[in-house]
């Protein structure tokens, strides 16, 4: 019994000392609650840690010590566990409730209170948003231990004046898929070379959630679980600040904020925000780093110009949201310019910044709380000296695409009202700020280099006609969307019915009814027909279902359709005759028999994974279709007559000519490629189609030989020639809504997402590009004035081009962009859905 005493304490004792390397100025720790080497049974540092075991210590901490407890705000699209640890001090958890009311009393700005040293500070610690990037996890377990077991004089004070949130894993699928390979590969001992498999993960590799979307951008649009998860947990708490921990190149060192001067010329949040708070917390930073001997940088590379990171949300939410990059080891260890970095060290400095955040923030707890306040108060201030008393909006023609755009402002805490047939969003209300990011427009920039995108004005993303008002009438407050979607249930026909094409659900009410086996048509010219005792006008291609020629009785098609009309929410009309009040009747040759499509996707090294996952993403979770997703390394091997439409995403195609020469003949069959972004470009390229690509500025050099180059200063280059790229920008493009590929618009223009150069030259067929950049093509964002009046304004966003009895759909734009632009998905979908209807004109 005392060997075995004796053993237990040489393993406590042992594993303590392994972790000194950390947290050795926090001695003493509770002995009863067990640091992550004892739970695990590795040091931090020694693998990497699964999202599983992640979960379950954090949840022994919570059984374990009284100063914590775990809460599930949600679940990722492969099951895993969205939780919080929340750790403060024994007496503060105990009164958790009455202190979150005190603390929200303070982002109320109808009340006034003053007590702000009383109330603890709320902290957010969050963690490994891009799953590749996994040091910032294995802190977080260092870093809830300290909090949950430390004895030491400082961390209790923190604890007495601070509610600490930790959310270990933003984003675990990603994790799990990282984790999986980097332990796959380790070697015994480390292999540092940055050749070695463990260093080089395959496509997709592990940034990304499950459907390969950057949950670091999804914020502001909340498509998936994760965010939606997190979103609806923010507005519950409005935490006073909130880390965003990642990781960089490994020849990198360290960056913490201040970041990069503000892109946006006038930027929404408050200067107070991105200048005094940031560098009151990067003092404290760099004395923390400095203090372990961390290199590190500021004020470069990063910007928190669009609204929707991790880092730059909780600004306008009243918080502080703080970026940190470690360079990373990519792996357990790794060789660099530097030398070695390893794991645990890149862990150090995510732990070190951890700690020092919730010193610094307890430190300024009074100032932190004013500024909350202040935020809230000045949003109605701001507002009320607006000459815009509100944004009017909706869609006579697609409930559920507004429904779409609604469900996001609620998401956000936005107030919106009923007025009639239209909704209004009125400008005096604390989410101001979240009014001006889904609203306002910009085209004037202080700086023209981002990050990311440089312009995000949700209402654009939607095709949502909106427009500014100087006077309101409010009508009755939205609570929520169950309403918004009213269509009156369809009426049983013997003879035919006809389903609106207009709605954004009629895609998938479409596959859903061919999948039940029943055949449909679609209308290339607009008609009126009689619908019990109402006359009703359909536009471009409405779905019309004859009854007589349908393999099932009128009963089993009546019920598949109220069956689809629950599910989707789209108006469907019973007809008793195929005689129309205006237009083409029902057995017109207009009305051509819709083929069912199976489709597939070029996947794999060399494709954009995010492109490709926003298409998956699109059929699986709102037309409920599958797509056949075919890796390129088995390309030679498949069997593409098996498929009725392929898709290429933007990418680095290197197929062979043969494999070209495959796909063409392919198409030339009858069948539908559609290409996307630097895809469309490769098509052109290789001569797939006779189209051309715009450029206007090669041209324009060949003919100026002898022009002289003007010298610039080196130091500007990379800003100068980072201008020229198109770092994600709004436009807008003339739509002929008479092409199959733009059934079911009803405006002649509409709003696209541009972030890339592909410049498509109009097609030479006149009937064959469906969609050109406007006379005045810029709604939001910065492109430069080149790029604008010689690349973007002679070019086309979307042509069809005629490959023997097939065709090639080719979008110079991506329709599908981060799962958010409802406007342009119709474009794609109806390529897949009506891409062999198109039969593409011509005099040959």
């Amino acid at each position: 019994m005392f060997k075995k005493l004796l053993l237990l304490v040489l393993f406590v004792s042992t594993s303590i000392h392994a972790q000194d390397y950390f947290f050795k100025k926090f001695h003493p720790f509770n002995q009863s609650i067990p640091s992550p080497e004892e739970f695990l049974g590795y040091g931090i540092g020694e693998h990497h840690t699964r999202h599983d075991l992640i979960v379950a210590y954090l949840t022994k901490l919570a059984e374990t010590s009284d100063r914590a407890s775990i809460y599930q705000y949600g679940a990722t699209h492969e099951g895993r566990k969205l939780v919080i640890l929340t750790i403060t001090s024994p007496e503060n958890l105990s009164n958790l409730s009455q202190l979150k009311e005190q603390h929200l009393a303070f982002t109320d700005p109808t009340k006034t209170v003053s007590n702000y040293n009383e109330v603890p500070i709320f902290i957010n610690l969050a963690y490994n948003v891009h799953g590749n990037e996994p040091s910032s996890s294995e802190a977080a377990l260092l870093t809830a231990y300290t909090f949950a077991a430390s004895n030491n004089p400082e961390i209790l004070r923190y604890l007495e004046n601070a509610v600490i949130m930790i959310d270990p894993t933003i984003n675990p699928d990603g994790r799990d898929r990282h984790t999986q390979w980097a332990n796959t590969y380790q070697g015994t001992p480390n292999v540092s070379d940055p050749q070695d498999a463990e260093h080089n993960e395959y496509w997709p590799g592990g940034r990304t959630n499950h459907y390969w979307f950057d949950l670091n951008r999804d914020w502001l649009l909340a498509i998936h679980p994760e965010s939606q998860g997190k979103l609806k947990w923010f507005h519950e708490w409005y935490p006073n600040v909130v880390t965003d921990f990642h990781e960089m190149g490994s020849n990198a060192t360290y960056f913490f904020e201040p970041m990069k001067v503000n892109g946006s010329l006038d930027p929404i949040m408050p200067k107070e925000n991105y200048e005094d708070l940031n560098n009151m917390f990067g003092a404290e930073f760099a004395k923390a780093l400095d203090s372990i001997g961390s290199f590190y940088f500021t004020k470069e590379v990063f910007d928190g110009t669009y609204p929707g990171y991790g880092s730059s949300y909780p600004d306008i939410q009243g918080g502080l949201g703080l970026l940190f990059e470690q360079a990373s080891s990519r792996g357990h260890e790794q060789k660099t310019a530097f030398g070695k970095i390893t794991f645990p060290f890149t862990i150090r400095n995510q732990y070190t910044s951890g700690i020092t955040t919730v010193k610094t923030a307890v430190a300024n707890k009074a100032y932190m709380r004013k500024y909350q306040q202040n935020f809230f108060k000045s949003a109605l201030t701001i507002a009320g000296k607006s000459k815009i008393r509100g944004y009017e909006f909706g869609d006579a023609y697609d409930a559920n695409r507004t429904k779409a755009f609604i469900d996001k402002l609620l998401q956000h805490q936005i107030d919106v009202y009923k007025s009639g047939n239209r909704y209004v969003v009125p400008t005096k209300q604390a989410q101001y700020r979240m009014v001006q990011t889904m609203f306002e427009t910009y085209t004037k920039y202080r700086d023209s280099v981002y990050y990311d995108a440089s312009a995000w004005s949700v209402g654009n993303f939607y095709n949502m006609k909106y427009k500014a008002v100087n006077t309101l009438n409010l009508g009755e407050k939205v609570e929520s969307t169950e309403t918004v979607v009213s269509v009156a249930p369809v009426q049983k026909s013997d003879y035919a019915y006809i389903l609106d094409w207009d709605d954004y659900n009629a895609p998938a009410a479409l596959h859903y009814l061919q999948e039940k086996g029943l055949v449909l048509s679609s209308s290339f010219k607009p008609f009126t027909a009689q619908s019990g005792n109402n006359s009703k006008s359909f536009g471009y291609g409405a779905l019309v279902l004859p009854v007589s020629l349908q393999n099932k009785d009128s009963d089993e098609i009546f019920a598949l359709l109220q069956t689809a009309q629950e599910k989707f929410q789209i108006p469907m009309y019973g007809v008793d005759s195929g005689y129309s009040l205006k237009g083409i009747d029902l057995g017109s040759r207009y009305i051509q028999p819709v083929s069912k499509v199976k489709a597939a996707m070029l996947i794999g090294t060399g494709t954009r994974s995010y492109e490709a996952g926003e298409v998956w993403h699109l059929l699986d979770t709102r037309v409920h279709m599958p797509i056949t997703k075919i890796p390129l390394r088995n390309f030679n091997r498949i069997n593409l007559d098996k498929y009725t439409t392929l898709v290429m995403v933007s990418g680095r195609y290197n197929l062979s000519k043969k494999q070209q020469e495959k796909i063409k003949q392919w198409v030339n069959k009858g069948n539908t490629l559609i290409t996307i972004g630097t895809a469309s470009k490769w098509a052109i390229e290789k001569k797939l189609v006779k189209e051309k690509l715009t450029d206007v500025e090669r041209d324009s050099l060949t003919k100026d030989s002898t022009k002289i180059t003007e010298r610039k200063p080196y130091v500007d280059a990379p800003e100068n020639l980072g201008k020229e790229s198109v770092g994600g920008i709004i436009l807008r493009v003339d739509l002929d809504t008479t092409h199959p590929l733009a059934f079911g618009y009803r405006d002649k223009t509409i709003p696209v997402y541009k972030n890339n150069t592909v410049w498509l030259a109009p097609s030479k067929n006149e009937y064959a590009t469906v969609a050109k950049y406007s006379r005045k093509p810029l709604i939001d964002g910065f492109i430069t004035d080149e790029n604008r009046d010689e690349n973007l304004k002679p070019s086309a966003s979307l042509i069809v081009s005629k490959v023997g009895s097939g065709r090639v759909v080719l979008f110079a734009d991506n329709p599908n962009f981060r799962g958010s632009w409802y406007g342009t998905n119709r474009l794609f979908l109806n390529a897949l859905f009506l891409g062999n209807k198109i039969s593409v004109p011509s005099r040959d």
